[in-house]
């Protein structure tokens, strides 16, 4: 097979030219940005996708479009790996730069990559495409099988997914359907299958009701849920709200949850202590949340989630006798009275690593049983392959055995998935006969604050030890350790965002309102020796103020 780089170049020049020389970075997400800025990077992630197909001798790549939790005129592209993980690191820069180059330097950047790499641009590639429902996704995911297309690779479109589902395709693709069929029907049968056997005929246990509110975030993830709800039974009650008819992420969703600390859009008046779950746009977040009979709002974020599955897989692994690894993975964003608990109640291994879904993967890789979810909600569970071989010899004498290998069909080892994620967490909760009183009580939260201040640079902030550490500008870190050093169980730390001029402020403390305090006085740090911009920030209620 003869290919034509000429063609790349006439497809780009035709149809997806640059529109803008704003330089764009694959970072943890992909690329994220505005919509109408896109196509031209979308086309060349479609090229990119298919000379990754071919260097990985023919396996299924994904390529899915989509802005997660982002604003709905947001989009984004990310890249999958054959095993359902993360492009290589390796990869990203030459995403970067392919991205960037020039239309007029295109041809030949996609010659040097494919000599740099030594592709064999005659063998066969195959690349899955997939998108979420923000209305100008259909474009963008034209782009991209059209920059497939340009190199005579193979796609196959599989339209709206969530982003877990597409992880979910390529793995059991590249695993011939051994890790399930790579069709929707075959991703539902798979997580309902081993759900419906582990909740069995017990639908309520205990403090545990079958009932919850799914907000779905105007996003994909409420359309499969309801697909879901169509093949499940009657084994789970859900009412889904925020279904499609608002702006996607738009006062809803896991992270509108999560940092707003208040319920979502469209939220119908139910019980105290009602179980409610939020999702992102691309359905790979989930947070649980109720309000309490005095109204006050309630957050079971990513760490609830966690220790919550790190617990019962440990209390599994011990009725099972075997001899496992687990540990569980956290970034500085965890709260830390979730590390105390796992570390002292639980005595589970806690690492830390920087923020990141491949952060958390990768490190989780290294246990039998590695639990990684970052306080938004996004996490998953990875099983090597000793811990299940052990498994499935144990499960031919023992039932709780068995019953850890459903628990491992139900999750969805490659990515964070929130509905996957969100049936494991129904299925601990009736295994316990919990309500979400009796979770809330494991442990303590500490008060938290995060804020976002505007810098003129957010590059001159650099981090170390897992983000936790300032290391520029020279004297942040000093000056924020000894504003620490006044708060009980203080801690602080800034980092900057992957994706726009701002850098992130993290606080806790003993209460609320120290940690409002901490939380500002290290915001005023970061605008005064960091080159902040626009208005000073000030603390509500109080005359703490920067001085720039």
């Amino acid at each position: 097979m003869s290919i034509n780089l000429r063609t790349v170049y006439a497809f780009a020049r035709e149809m997806y030219p640059k529109k803008s020389t704003a330089p764009i970075q694959y970072g943890t997400a992909g690329f994220r940005g505005k919509a109408e800025f896109l196509d031209s990077v979308m086309y060349r992630m479609g090229v990119l996708a298919t000379l990754r197909s071919r260097i990985r001798g023919g396996a299924v790549i994904g390529v899915m479009v989509t802005a997660s939790h982002n604003p709905e005129p947001d989009n984004g592209v990310k890249l999958i790996d054959p095993k359902g993980e993360m492009l290589e690191a390796s990869w990203e820069s030459i995403a970067t730069d392919l991205a960037n180059v020039e239309d007029s330097e295109l041809e030949a950047h996609v010659a040097k990559i494919i000599s740099d790499n030594k592709i064999d641009v005659g063998s066969s590639s195959i690349v899955f495409v997939g998108m979420d429902n923000r209305y100008h996704s259909p474009r963008l995911l034209k782009a991209v099988a059209d920059g497939v297309i340009a190199l005579k690779g193979n796609v196959r479109e599989f339209g709206i997914v969530t982003t877990p589902m597409l992880h979910f395709f390529v793995v059991a693709a590249n695993t011939r359907g051994a890790y399930g069929q790579p069709t929707e029907e075959g991703y539902y049968k798979k997580l309902i299958t081993a759900f419906e056997i582990l909740r069995g005929d017990k639908l309520e246990n205990g403090n545990y009701s079958n009932k919850l509110v799914f907000d779905g975030a105007n996003g994909v993830g409420a359309r499969k849920m309801l697909q879901f709800i169509k093949r499940m039974h009657d084994s789970l009650q859900v009412d889904v709200i925020n279904k499609g008819d608002g702006k996607i992420n738009e006062n809803c969703g896991a992270d509108y949850v999560k940092v707003k600390q208040g319920v979502p859009i469209g939220m119908p008046i139910v019980e105290p202590y009602t179980r409610c779950v939020s999702v992102d746009g691309d359905a790979d977040r989930v947070v649980y949340f109720f309000t309490d009979d005095k109204n006050h709002f309630r957050l079971l974020d990513g760490d609830r989630i966690a220790t919550l599955v790190a617990d019962y897989l440990m209390e599994m692994v011990k009725r099972c006798g075997l001899d496992l690894s687990m540990g569980l993975v956290q970034t500085a964003y965890a709260n830390g009275g979730s590390t105390d608990y796992i570390s002292n109640t639980l005595q589970v291994p806690v690492a830390c690593v920087p923020t990141g879904v491949k952060h958390l993967h990768h490190k989780a890789l290294q246990y039998d049983i590695g639990v990684y979810f970052e306080a938004n909600g996004h996490g998953t569970v990875i099983f090597s392959e000793n811990a299940k071989s052990l498994i499935k010899a144990a499960s031919e004498t023992s039932v709780d055995a068995k019953t850890l290998l459903h628990v491992i069909d139900l999750i969805n080892e490659t990515v964070g998935d929130a509905i996957s994620d969100m049936l494991l967490v129904e299925t601990i909760l009736n295994h316990k006969g919990w309500d979400v009183k009796d979770w809330l009580a494991t442990y303590d939260d500490l008060p938290n604050l995060q804020l976002k201040i505007k810098v003129q640079d957010r590059n001159v902030i650099t981090t170390t030890d897992a983000e936790r550490v300032c290391v520029t500008p020279v004297g942040l870190q000093e000056a924020i350790d000894k504003v620490v050093s006044n708060y009980k169980r203080g801690r602080a730390f800034v980092r900057p965002s992957g994706t726009e001029d701002v850098v992130r402020v993290y606080a806790e403390a003993a209460t609320k309102n120290e940690t409002e305090s901490l939380a500002y006085e290290v915001g005023i740090l970061v605008q005064q020796l960091a080159g902040g911009v626009g208005p000073e920030l000030i603390h509500p209620g109080k005359t703490i103020s920067a001085h720039i």
